[in-house]
């Protein structure tokens, strides 16, 4: 049931939508539809209007609904799933410009944050805002050292507004799960609770701060990626100060040019830090569109923007790795599979159908530069084909479409040329290389040794419970039970010894390695370190060779 508030918006926004001539949005849902007649018999209708496009339409009335609906149209633009492809590309257009609330309103709130006045922080702060979005705008100001900053502060009031915003998306999603004929498969309620994830951790700028120190984190020293320092003594909830950054946006090719700037060099640099962020560290920025980035007259990108970030669940991010790489072996018979095994579409799917439907949509933009491959189309194709197998949409990859058309746009805005396969192709078989690599197998025994140390020694009480369970139970029913439970508990100890050798040697493997791979302290005995871990390794291999000799007499 709608309360009074949710009624009178939705009263507000389909006035909108009629305003732009969507009558068609308005009756589309099926309780809705006996209005038609009363549409068709509106005023508005009695003469033809000179409208614009039905997708410019749509784009200018969610510009007019306010933040939560631009944001929501801008995510939309990547689900190329639920939309057709002009739609799509409209919706990208949407600005998330919106007139800027006072400078002393501003200067209010940060004085509140902290405690104190502006001028006991700063030597100076603009009144007038840098930059004015839905959720917050930005101010420049220098501290006491002469170390310029930007401000940004959360709008007032703008909490409220997205929650009575998103309680009515919730309401149109339920409506499209319900009565649309696609809406079980692609989840609406699912990309309304994901968005509305997304769209509440903007409002806490400490999230946001602590995005930045972490992506900071991942590329210090880094030659291709700059992030910003947090000043943390003064950022708030509803505050956060920054270190100010001077770079060319990277929309202006020509300026870029004229420094000298290598557009391949940016290109291929995009995409690498593309996925270095997704499978090295697996905490990607998310909305890097060209308003967020800069590049210094060096050619490192310099980033903004810290609100959205996306992450994988390490089966995703295997899944994902080992499909990308599959597409780019044209190994479509294991890219099927990997869909199969993932759980994407359903378990009784004939792979061979599914890798030919593959197949048939990915083959034609092979060796081709960006240029001349349309994303977009490519997309919607390949959805259409998923829609046949009754594949669902994982709302969980909603974010990485949305970064990854954001950098098709950038890598075809600089450098049309390049090659997306080749780029990316070396540095996924890298990666998968160390994610399988003995190295990587020596990191997480080490990282999970604590854990398993100090269940180990648990490992004989808990097999000797099960021979008590067994023994009671032989004792409520003893007739044939003493043979059976002599041979169980036979073979009990000899899994319980077996177990111990086996751990055993690979505690001392481990360690061996360890001590090859680590072993810089000792590097004025140098023979210390191969006695060391030869004798380690002997001993491993007797354990080893004694735990499968158990039970074998």
């Amino acid at each position: 049931m709608l309360r009074i508030p949710q009624a009178l918006r939705l009263l507000h926004i389909n006035l909108v939508l009629l305003k732009h001539g969507l009558d068609e949005a308005v009756v589309a849902i099926p309780p809705l539809r006996p209005l038609r007649i009363l549409v068709r018999l509106a005023p508005w209708n009695w003469v033809k209007r000179d409208l614009p496009p039905y997708p410019v339409r749509a784009r200018l009335a969610l510009e007019e609904l306010g933040p939560i609906f631009i944001k929501f149209g801008q995510l939309l633009s990547t689900r190329i799933d639920l939309l057709p492809v002009d739609m799509a590309e409209e919706l990208a257009r949407l600005q998330d410009r919106v007139p800027p609330f006072p400078g002393a309103d501003a200067r209010a709130l940060i004085e509140q944050a902290w405690g104190v006045p502006v001028e006991a922080v700063l030597d100076a702060f603009e009144e007038t805002p840098l930059a004015s979005a839905s959720i917050a705008q930005v101010h420049t100001g220098q501290f006491k050292d002469g170390q310029e900053v930007i401000v940004k502060v959360l709008r007032p009031g703008i909490e409220k507004i997205i929650r009575r915003d998103v309680d009515l998306l919730y309401t149109f999603a339920g409506l499209a799960q319900r009565y649309w004929p696609d809406g079980r498969r692609l989840r609406p309620v699912e990309v309304v609770r994901e968005y509305e994830k997304t769209i509440l951790d903007e409002l806490n700028l400490q999230r946001e701060a602590a995005n930045a120190s972490q992506l900071r984190r991942n590329f210090k020293h880094s030659e291709d990626l700059y992030i910003p320092e947090v000043y943390w003594d003064w950022t708030r909830p509803n505050v956060m100060v920054m270190e100010r950054i001077y770079g060319t946006p990277v929309s202006r090719v020509d300026e870029l040019k004229a420094q000298g700037i290598s557009m391949r060099r940016l290109g291929t640099r995009g995409v690498e830090i593309f996925f270095t962020q997704v499978f090295r560290d697996n905490f990607f920025h998310a909305d890097m569109h060209p308003g967020n980035i800069f590049v210094e007259p060096s050619g490192r990108y310099i980033s903004v923007d810290f609100g959205i970030v996306g992450t994988l669940t390490k089966e995703d991010q295997r899944y994902l790795a080992e499909n990308l790489l599959a597409f780019f072996r044209r190994d479509y018979r294991r890219v099927a599979e990997l869909h199969l095994e993932s759980g994407w579409v359903p378990r009784g799917t004939r792979v061979e159908e599914f890798e030919s439907a593959i197949r048939t949509v990915c083959e034609p933009i092979f060796e081709k530069p960006i240029a001349e491959i349309g994303f977009g189309s490519f997309l919607v194709n390949l959805f259409q084909t998923a829609r046949r197998f009754d594949m669902e949409i994982q709302p969980q990859l909603v974010l990485l479409e949305k970064t990854l058309i954001h950098i098709e746009g950038l890598g075809r805005q600089l450098y049309p040329q390049l090659d997306l396969w080749t780029t990316a192709k070396p540095f996924m078989e890298r990666w998968m290389r160390e994610q399988i690599g003995a190295r990587r197998l020596l990191e997480r025994t080490a990282y999970n040794w604590p854990a398993l140390a100090e269940r180990l020694p648990e490992v004989p009480l808990a097999l000797t419970r099960i021979i008590d369970q067994l023994e009671a139970q032989a004792a409520i029913y003893p007739e044939g039970a003493t043979g059976d439970l002599k041979a169980i508990r036979q073979n009990l100890g000899d899994n319980n010894r077996r177990l111990l050798a086996t751990f055993g040697a690979l505690g001392l493997a481990g360690f061996a390695s360890a001590i090859l791979l680590f072993g810089e302290p000792w590097a004025e005995l140098p023979w210390l370190l191969p006695a060391a871990a030869g004798a380690m390794l002997a001993a491993s291999f007797a354990l080893f060779w004694r735990a499968l000799s158990i039970g074998a007499r």
